[in-house]
């Protein structure tokens, strides 16, 4: 199973109000698990940066120019996402710019239901919690002490993380074996000694004696106190 996940960086909040991207960043997960192919680029928005936005993620109008533009990184960028899954924290921001820019370039845009928004799993699971990305990384101890600004690609790497705790985590089998063969298959198992305890009597004395009487009755002596004396 291929999935993707993304993140950008933008000059504002709404391309309706003129906003462009700046920053793209892809990771690919196969199975849960990040492969090390990633997709970045920065591009040229063709316009200034506003402070706020600078202030965010530190790309400036200088830094930009000059990058390549989204349509001369559109191909690239559809060849890498495939027809995969895509995860997004808050994907209806991302998703919303991306499209714009597709449909600005003449190709079509992503069907909303390839997004798969770890904002949405997160609000389900810790309803009225903090649940933006540096919340949820301190929630699943996941590093981020180099995140001092906002980047696609390193927010595509944390994201990862945090969406597979979304997800359940490791299992804790796995993690067992691995600790088990760890240090060269050094681990040794340690059991704790098992002493046999005599169980109480179930019976009263009025049942044991109630079955001497049975066994008397019968006539005889029982097979199983002769087996006893020899």
């Amino acid at each position: 199973m291929r999935e993707i996940v993304l993140d950008t960086e933008t000059t504002g909040l709404s391309p309706q109000d003129g906003h462009r991207l700046v920053e793209i960043g892809c990771l690919e997960l196969v199975n849960h698990v990040a492969t090390g192919n990633t997709f970045h680029t920065y591009i040229d928005p063709e316009r200034d940066m506003p402070d706020g936005a600078f202030q965010v993620h530190g790309l400036s109008t200088e830094f930009l120019r000059g990058k390549p533009k989204f349509p001369d990184i559109a191909d690239d960028f559809l060849a890498f996402i495939g027809e995969d899954p895509l995860v997004i924290h808050n994907a209806s921001f991302d998703m919303g710019f991306i499209n714009w820019e597709l449909k600005a370039s003449g190709r079509p845009a992503l069907p909303m239901s390839r997004a798969i928004d770890t904002l949405d799993i997160a609000r389900k699971k810790f309803p009225g919690a903090q649940n933006n990305l540096d919340a949820l990384c301190r929630r699943f101890n996941v590093d981020n002490s180099g995140r001092t600004r906002h980047g696609a690609l390193l927010d595509s790497e944390l994201l990862a993380e945090v969406y597979l705790e979304l997800m359940g985590g490791r299992q804790p089998g796995l993690v067992l074996q691995a600790d088990l063969a760890g240090a060269g298959g050094g681990a040794k198992r340690t059991t704790r000694e098992q002493r046999p305890v005599a169980l109480p009597p179930r019976l009263t004395d009025a049942e044991r004696e109630a079955h001497d009487a049975f066994i008397a009755s019968l006539g005889g002596e029982p097979l199983w106190t002769v087996l006893a004396k020899e």
